[in-house]
């Protein structure tokens, strides 16, 4: 299991095109694979998993030790870093994913025409999905594994301080296609730290289906801006908790401690909280306490800050900013209207909350704020495909075309209109 460099890059795009050829041929094999033969393959690559645990980590501490020479954030370090629990929660993925119902051939829904057609609506695979990611290695399991259960070849580009970790688990994978007699080549990872297979990974439209990025703002835009296939986007997470005055204040502490702290890194960690005024008082604090304890950093404005000594001044980039890090803004407003244009307004429609006991107010809220997922009384940090009940997921799509929120095997599918007839010809 080792690590092919590519260098030049006119080689690298051909290398990509070989890649890209060889995903089209599998992807043809695994469409019409059956629904045992790829839970075949997902079992005995969550076993290659846990039989390779030691070739991962020995590959992980080579990838720590280049994210320590490139001084990447604590965050981002977390991200990439995997220990046993890791590795074995990422085997678990695939045997959950293995567990859903196969997508493909599902009948969406049918229906008689008067002239006797019957129409029916019906599941079928996307083809070949390039997926683009940064720094979690364990992506490249979630991603190959969703792919393979809809029926799709995948192209996997991991960030370039993944690389020895996510070969690995990629050899895992192709490990489990090899055991299930399915083409191995139905998973491919690129095997370069060059930004140039990026470029031509988006340059390969007629042999690349749909492209999916995963990581910062600076790789969406390039994806978005270069892509001449069509992008499911996962943008970043800036994502709030909004304690409403019919909050109670022992749930809105744990809620937005967990939402905050629990992994800073993640894109469902939320980036800003929101307090309605008339409880700023009696509930900030102790808010404060928690997340001060803890280390995190409060900003906020100046009716925040007036409430509580320890609130460093916001500026107006902090409302936009997604930290991934221990850092929070605080924002106080005048009711629930004011919180909605809020979060509306700054945020990246990703993943919000809304803490209250009001019923009425929390329906206006989650039918109001523009995000792909909205929660009462549940932390942010739930924005994830595997508590969704998805197994696993790609990304959280913030689009609204295709796909939107958790991104799992389901999402990754198309359809077509199946009709069958009796001889009808059109008048």
């Amino acid at each position: 299991m080792t690590v092919a460099m590519v260098q030049d890059s006119d080689t690298i795009e051909a290398q990509v095109r070989r890649i890209a050829e060889r995903a089209r041929d599998a992807a043809e094999a695994l469409a019409a694979a059956d629904t045992g033969a790829k839970n075949g393959a997902l079992l005995a690559a969550a076993a290659a998993i846990l039989n390779h645990a030691e070739a991962i980590k020995a590959a992980n501490a080579e990838d720590m030790a280049f994210a320590e020479q490139k001084g990447l954030s604590a965050a981002m370090t977390d991200r990439l870093m995997l220990d046993d629990s890791r590795i074995e929660a990422m085997a678990r993925g695939l045997e959950e994913v293995a567990e859903l119902p196969d997508p493909v051939g599902q009948t969406i829904a049918e229906w008689e025409r008067p002239n006797g057609l019957r129409i029916a609506r019906v599941r079928v695979p996307l083809g070949v999905i390039g997926i683009i990611y940064e720094s979690r290695p364990n992506v490249t399991a979630d991603a190959g594994s969703l792919c393979l259960k809809a029926g799709n070849a995948a192209i996997l580009r991991g960030g370039s301080e993944s690389l020895h970790s996510s070969t690995v688990i990629a050899d895992c994978l192709r490990t489990g296609l090899r055991a299930a007699n399915l083409p191995p080549d139905a998973v491919q990872l690129i095997p370069t730290r060059d930004r140039a297979a990026v470029g031509a990974m988006l340059r390969m439209a007629g042999l690349i289906d749909i492209i999916v990025p995963r990581g910062g703002k600076s790789l969406i835009e390039r994806v978005m801006n270069e892509s001449r296939i069509p992008v499911i986007a996962h943008l970043e997470g800036n994502c709030h908790v909004y304690v409403h005055e019919k909050a109670d204040p022992e749930m809105a502490r744990k809620v937005v401690f967990n939402a905050k702290m629990r992994r800073t890194g993640v894109c469902g960690a939320a980036e800003s909280l929101v307090v309605d005024r008339s409880v700023a008082k009696a509930q900030l604090p102790g808010i404060v306490d928690d997340l001060a304890a803890a280390g995190c950093e409060v900003r906020g404005d100046e009716e925040a800050r007036s409430i509580d000594s320890r609130i460093t001044p916001a500026t107006d980039a902090d409302w936009d900013t997604e930290y991934l890090d221990a850092i929070i803004s605080v924002k106080v407003v005048d009711g629930l209207a004011q919180a909605v244009d809020h979060i509306n307004r700054h945020g990246s429609h990703h993943t919000d909350a809304i803490v209250t006991g009001d019923t009425a107010a929390a329906e206006r809220f989650l039918g109001r704020v523009d995000s792909a997922i909205v929660l009462q009384n549940a932390s942010t940090q739930y924005a994830d495909g595997g508590e969704f009940g998805m197994g696993a997921e790609i990304g959280i799509s913030t689009g609204k075309l295709h796909a939107r929120g958790p991104v799992g095997a389901e999402q990754l599918t198309s359809f077509k209109y199946v009709v069958h007839g009796d001889g009808q010809v059109r008048p």
